[in-house]
């Protein structure tokens, strides 16, 4: 679809949910956040499906975009999809737009993933960034890909090279860097520090940020018995700007990390207890995979959206929906 057509496309769907939200019960209004700022709610955009991109942005005031997920190998080199770009630059003049990555590796041994900094850089050069953000783990090891992420050990030696790393890209991309908390697929080796801990020392030492997300420390507490209140007291809430929620699945018992469906009760609620506690948040974001997009409908994640504006404590003022933040 032409960039042109798709602006008028996005307009369109912004006039019609302006002149019907007043009457909509699912997105009755609710009161921000006690800050001085209200917070936005954003959504994942990794594949072309501008019918999904118009379904969306009514009920988003940004969109998170995963460069690893949007980029196409061709003539021997990888590069951004020509026309997932040509939506995000139709939709960054309503929106913003934060990137996510899963290919930095930032945790890998023998160094983090140059092509994935170049992917973003490109990025950078086509459509205007809040911020960029990346997983704490690994995904490579001596070059070979997992096929998975594993969570780096929290041990001194880690500490210093990832200090030393986050400084360094902190320094080549001028953006606020955020890190997320993931999943821990296998037990830990013997840490020195237990995860809040080790988040902070990341955060006192390099200034980077954090994302929160909820359903990961949901699925450890499943997995592994642990304890999301000690987590939450330890972490400096204070280094959160993003918190992120999803869905998934069990597996013989195994809470998955897959962003498979919508948000369960159990996820909102602890959300809306963690929210008032984080000062500094600027985002909350719903991830869904392509993939689950493909199996349940643009439906259901509309659906799911406007369900989550009306469940948690966001910017909910109609006009500030087709206003880029």
């Amino acid at each position: 679809m032409p960039s042109e057509d798709l602006k008028e496309l996005l307009q369109l769907n912004n006039m019609v949910y302006k002149m019907n939200v007043g009457s909509m019960t699912t997105l009755k209004k609710i009161p921000c956040q006690q800050q001085n700022h209200c917070i936005s709610f954003c959504t994942t955009y990794d594949a072309h499906d501008p019918l999904l991109l118009a379904g969306v942005m009514p009920f988003v005031d940004a969109l998170e975009v995963t460069p690893d997920s949007i980029a196409i190998y061709k003539n021997g080199q990888t590069r951004l999809h020509p026309e997932i770009i040509n939506s995000l630059e139709a939709a960054a003049s309503q929106k913003s737009i934060v990137a996510h990555g899963v290919g930095l590796s930032i945790g890998s041994f023998e160094g983090y993933s140059e092509a994935y900094l170049e992917l973003l850089e490109e990025l950078m050069k086509l459509v205007p960034l809040k911020w960029h953000s990346e997983h704490l783990g690994y995904t490579t090891i001596d070059g070979m890909a997992l096929n998975t992420m594993l969570a780096v050990p929290r041990t001194d030696e880690m500490l210093e090279i990832l200090i030393q790393r986050i400084q360094s890209i902190m320094k080549r991309i001028e953006l606020p860097f955020l890190l997320e908390n993931i999943v821990h697929l296998i037990p830990d080796y013997e840490p020195s520090y237990s995860d809040a801990e080790f988040l902070n020392i990341l955060v006192d030492e390099t200034g980077c940020e954090l994302i929160l997300d909820l359903y990961n420390i949901e699925c450890d507490a499943i997995n592994y018995q642990f304890d999301i209140d000690h987590f939450l007291e330890t972490l400096n809430l204070d280094a959160v700007k993003e918190i992120h929620l999803a869905g998934g699945v069990q597996h013989k018992g195994f809470q998955l990390d897959i962003h498979s469906g919508t948000v369960a009760n159990s996820t909102l609620e602890l959300a809306n207890t963690v929210i008032p506690k984080c000062p500094n948040l600027e985002i909350i974001t719903y991830e869904i995979l392509p993939q689950a997009i493909a199996r349940y409908g643009r439906e259901m994640v509309i659906d799911e959206l406007a369900r989550l504006r009306t469940k948690l404590p966001i910017n909910n003022e109609s006009e500030s929906l087709s206003t880029k933040h």
